[in-house]
């Protein structure tokens, strides 16, 4: 298994691989923009270059673009939407430049119209949307916590919309592990991560899963809270974490996390304790 974390793009973009590196990341995670916003500054051609030099001399592969979190195609407010799809174009093109190989999205919330009208309106949004998408950069579904009107809490859900893309080659998963305890599914023991796996292959396939997010989960089996916490500091646990990196059906993965951090020292320490769970042949 490759680990790595999500890390800052703050500064010049290329930074970020310099502040991977120190983390000690195999694989990364980045936002190519501001999270919390709708506009984005455009990164210079030198700093994308500079930024696809740097991550190629470090072999870290691969990278994987996380949304921004104001973005919600399912929303039934016109304007939310429309800023929603040009967020999504945006982060298409930079995603491209950068030569990621995934980009990353929750599936967002119905706000009250219903979770069916909800699912529909993400499909419909990304049947366009995917073709701008090319054969090197796939659009990877993440499980949700399940709180509010959210959508994509479970396994079905997900399902829903690839049926009405037609099983589109261009989708794909990526499996948060505190999202999956909080929406009700007990990754935390043996049988109930086997029984997760197992309903995660039979409604998606585990050939659409790409991308393992590690979150240790502040709240207890479904809560429907968000909140992640340090490996082995939440409701999942050390022997829970040592099952998933172990795992015959995740252990060929890339595994990303995205554990509180308050400096880069938070970050290392946090893959160095994952890692050392992983049983060596």
């Amino acid at each position: 298994m490759k680990f790595g974390c999500h890390v800052s793009i703050a500064g010049k973009i290329y930074l970020a691989v310099d502040r991977a590196i120190i983390r000690g990341c195999e694989t990364m995670q980045i936002f190519s923009g501001n999270p919390r916003g709708w506009r984005s500054p455009q990164a210079l051609d030198d700093d994308i270059c500079e930024f696809n030099f740097r991550r190629k001399k470090a072999g870290i592969v691969p990278l994987a673009i996380h949304m921004p979190y104001l973005a919600n195609l399912g929303s039934p407010d016109a304007k939310v939407h429309s800023k929603s799809v040009e967020a999504m174009l945006d982060s298409i093109e930079r995603a491209k430049k950068l030569n990621a190989s995934y980009l990353v999205f929750h599936p967002g919330s119905h706000r009250g119209m219903g979770k069916r009208d909800g699912l529909v309106k993400v499909a419909k949004s990304l049947k366009t949307l995917l073709l701008r998408f090319d054969d090197s950069l796939k659009v990877l579904l993440e499980n949700t916590a399940g709180s509010g009107y959210s959508l994509g809490s479970r396994f079905e859900e997900i399902a829903f919309i690839f049926k009405e893309l037609n099983w589109d080659k261009k989708l794909g998963i990526c499996f948060d592990t505190c999202h999956a305890l909080a929406a009700g599914y007990d990754v935390s023991t043996k049988d109930g991560l086997d029984d997760t796996l197992k309903e995660l292959d039979r409604e998606l396939g585990m050939e659409r899963l790409f991308l393992i997010h590690a979150n240790d989960s502040l709240n207890p089996l479904n809560s429907r809270v968000d909140r992640h916490a340090d490996i082995g500091k939440g409701y999942i646990g050390i022997d829970g974490f040592r099952r998933i990196v172990n795992h015959p059906m995740l252990k060929s993965l890339p595994c990303i996390l995205e554990t509180p951090h308050m400096s880069e020292e938070d970050d290392i320490r946090n893959l160095d304790l994952i890692r050392s769970l992983e049983e060596k042949n």
